[in-house]
């Protein structure tokens, strides 16, 4: 059956994407005309509320995530559907961030074609602590946050906006040594820098000021902060750093009226650098007003230190997955959906 778009879709949206929508691919800079007769599915790798995504491959050898999202998605879904491409669409300059290369309508639904990662960062770290017991290396972890801050801060100075999830199941790994930031689904939109809507995110890893009930004003990049600092210590230490919550309210109480999570150097048998104990720290300061940006985080010595690297990742998670294979750990690559 034909391509058509879907009605449920927004006409920006479809106007938008309307290149990509037509039947044409852009993948390392080499233009393809294509319909979904030329895609070749090779099972499922995620699964959300809005549909699924699967791994593809091309006709020409290229193969891909493609998320395949239902036209029965409600109104509150839309929108965040509409943010997932808008913000996609355009980062290909960044990186650090999951690449577009084109979408097309089938039967309704969406079709969105992106580069395909190895795996999340989320099952990566808890591979290495739980079944191997070992840790990841703080030079690795220095390339991590680099990543994750720059295309942070790409999406706050190019596009204005504000990732609002920022979690180890949001941040992709390719053997190739790549580090990618993805799920742009509940971005929020920054007005003189300052994002309102309270109820977006994974609400383990969302700051004081989001979950604080008493504070009315908005919220910043800062909050995206606060997450980074809490995704590093989960994965620098292979623990959460709150102990599990029963409800809400105990999560209030602890973040909120609680003292912050620290790291130490030495922190349960583990040791860690001055360097890095020093940023995951600054990002856990529980004032906001206190806690920095990305343009100060961007010179703190652990992120040059980073920088400066010269740290084969692709060497590190290629052997990383080499031994998940050997383990029997054979499905873990993924894209994540296009939800929180």
């Amino acid at each position: 059956m034909a391509e058509r778009p879907s009605n449920l879709f927004a006409e920006r949206t479809r106007e938008r994407i309307k290149q990509q929508a037509c039947g044409k691919l852009l993948i390392d800079e080499e233009c393809y005309h294509f319909t979904s007769d030329d895609l070749t599915d090779l099972g499922e790798i995620g699964r959300g509320a809005f549909g699924t995504v699967n791994k593809m491959i091309f006709k020409e050898g290229k193969v891909m995530a493609v998320k395949r999202i239902r036209s029965t998605v409600d109104e509150k879904e839309q929108k965040q559907l509409l943010m997932d491409l808008e913000v996609v669409m355009n980062s290909n300059e960044c990186p650090y961030i999951v690449q577009f290369y084109g979408a097309l309508f089938k039967e309704g639904d969406c079709w969105i074609c992106m580069e395909l990662m190895d795996t999340s960062l989320d099952k990566f770290y808890k591979y290495i602590y739980e079944r191997k017991q070992q840790r990841i290396p703080e030079s690795i972890l220095a390339k991590i946050t680099v990543a994750t801050v720059q295309a942070l801060n790409y999406l706050k100075e190019e596009l204005s906006i504000i990732h609002r999830d920022v979690k180890p199941s949001n941040i992709l790994l390719h053997r190739r040594g790549d580090i990618k930031l993805c799920d742009f689904g509940i971005c929020g939109k920054l007005v003189d820098s300052i994002a309102e809507t309270k109820d977006a995110g994974c609400r383990p890893y969302m700051a004081p000021e989001r979950i604080d009930p008493e504070r009315a004003k908005g919220y910043d990049v800062r909050s995206d902060v606060w997450s980074l600092g809490i995704t590093l210590m989960e994965v620098a230490t292979g623990l959460f750093p709150y102990p599990k919550w029963d409800s809400v309210f105990e999560q209030l109480y602890q973040v909120v009226k609680g003292d912050p999570p620290r790291l130490q150097t030495s922190y349960n048998g583990m040791e860690f650098s001055q360097e890095f104990v020093d940023f995951v720290n600054t990002c856990l300061n529980k004032d906001e007003r206190e806690r920095p940006k990305y343009g100060p985080l961007l010179e703190m010595p652990f992120i040059l230190r980073g920088q400066r690297s010269h740290t084969d990742v692709a060497v590190y998670v290629t052997d990383i997955l080499e031994k998940m294979v050997k383990d029997g750990i054979t499905e873990f690559t993924t894209n994540q959906p296009a939800e929180s």
